[in-house]
């Protein structure tokens, strides 16, 4: 009977919001006030609420309380990878090249075609790439602080799958992985494919919290921890050397892996060593090309301890198997022709241009941001809902991301990520401009 009357007022909310009846922003009874309007139990009236979310209606935010979503918004706002609509500017991801890749592509190509050993290129890599390709990549991750024998390198088909291998091969389903509450959406995706237990631990100064990790370590048993130190997704932080080797000790007090995150690590110059220095046997460190080079370059890197080799490259086989020889061999090409490290210098100046454009673009509006970052974090004032904001952007062509793509707990800040990296700089001005006006209180 409680099933039954539960599904009841599910459905009731549901035709209210879908009709336009209760319209976005609406906040709805607290749960005290559920029970007594329905005659439900308090679990009864939770569950409620928690089938709505579930179905994409409502956002339920600690503190505050449980209000009608923006349903003309897909759900996660943005974040899915999905084509935009016809004109819309994307400041939801972030694609950076730069003018002029196209013809360093078509040079590469042409290179690679007029080679010796083509046919090798039609045979599938082991695991992890080629001896001497992973020894190029050992030396481009000394531009990151690291350096390393080709052993303890692994090439792999992108930093995304760098993270869901290293899941697989070392976490387990219920597996305590504590995360900053606001955090990078496809690891926060992986780890709840992968039913993992999930710490959230809110944010101090925007960087990992280590007071609160250290109190965690003590109470339960952390199995890993995924930091971005360099370059944090959304924040843009970078992590202090004295916070580095305080997480690198807790590391090896408690014994729990790191798993760091340098997908933007090349936009910080001159950057703090990476974790992995000051915990080289517990870090798996992880980057790609993506940002730095070309988003269609979907090769990515894993610096591991040598005891960990073997269960990542078996995490490979058993995924995609192997990196296609054709894009590592480009990739190789153009680190040994000094194309990548070229980039990256340039990529630096074109995200600070782009930085300082976006606050001259946003002068009414709370930012948070690194000066080099391909990205920025805008709180919203008093009473605005991001929601509402991003569904009156896009109806303007303007497409950006909410704070719940990146909420790893049921604290939501109201807030919007801006990815500044994918369209030209005229129309990321007028983009912004836009964004200005609906931030207005």
């Amino acid at each position: 009977m409680a099933l039954a009357r539960y599904k009841t007022v599910v459905d009731e909310y549901a035709h209210l919001i879908r009709n336009g009846k209760l319209r976005p922003g609406t906040q709805l009874p607290t749960l005290r006030r559920l029970m007594h309007e329905h005659g439900i139990a308090l679990a009864t009236a939770s569950r409620v609420y928690a089938e709505l979310e579930r179905h994409g209606l409502v956002s339920c935010e600690m503190g505050r309380g449980t209000f009608v979503r923006d349903t003309s918004l897909p759900r996660g706002l943005g974040l899915e990878q999905q084509a935009l609509q016809s004109g819309a500017v994307d400041l939801v991801f972030n694609y950076p090249c730069l003018p002029g890749q196209d013809e360093m592509l078509r040079e590469a190509l042409r290179c690679i075609a007029s080679s010796g050993d083509l046919d090798a290129l039609l045979h599938a890599a082991p695991q992890g790439g080629r001896l001497h390709e992973r020894q190029i990549f050992a030396r481009h991750l000394r531009n990151r602080g690291l350096r390393l024998p080709a052993s303890q390198v692994l090439i792999v088909n992108g930093a995304q799958q760098a993270l869901a291998v290293t899941v697989q091969a070392f976490l387990a389903p219920g597996d305590i992985l504590v995360m900053d509450a606001l955090t990078f959406p496809g690891m926060k995706t992986l780890a709840q494919s992968a039913r993992l237990d999930v710490e959230a631990l809110p944010l101090l100064s925007g960087k990992l919290n280590l007071p609160a990790l250290a109190t965690l370590c003590q109470r339960r048993p952390v199995r890993a921890v995924y930091v971005m130190p360099t370059m944090h997704n959304p924040m843009g932080t970078v992590m202090t050397e004295k916070e580095r080797l305080q997480l690198a000790r807790l590391a090896q007090q408690y014994q729990f892996l790191i798993i760091e995150d340098g997908a933007y690590a090349f936009l910080a110059e001159p950057a703090p060593k990476p974790v992995f220095v000051h915990a080289p046997e517990q870090t798996i460190y992880i980057s790609g090309l993506s940002k730095s080079v070309a988003s269609g370059l979907r090769i990515g890197m894993l610096a591991a301890p040598a005891a960990k080799i073997a269960a990542l490259e078996t995490a490979i086989r058993v995924t995609s198997g192997n990196t296609p020889s054709l894009m590592i061999a480009l990739a190789c090409r153009w680190i040994e022709d000094g194309v990548v490290d070229a980039l990256e210098i340039k990529k630096r100046k074109d995200a600070r241009k782009r930085q300082q454009l976006a606050r001259m673009a946003l002068p009414d509006c709370m930012l948070t941001a690194h000066p080099s970052a391909y990205y920025l974090w805008l709180s919203l004032p008093e009473g605005l809902r991001a929601d509402q904001i991003a569904a009156s952007l896009a109806q303007q062509g303007v497409m950006v991301a909410t704070a719940e793509a990146f909420a790893a707990s049921i604290a939501l800040p109201q807030a919007l990520r801006l990815a500044l990296g994918s369209v030209p700089p005229d129309i990321l001005s007028t983009a912004l401009a836009k964004v200005n006006e609906a931030c207005k209180v």
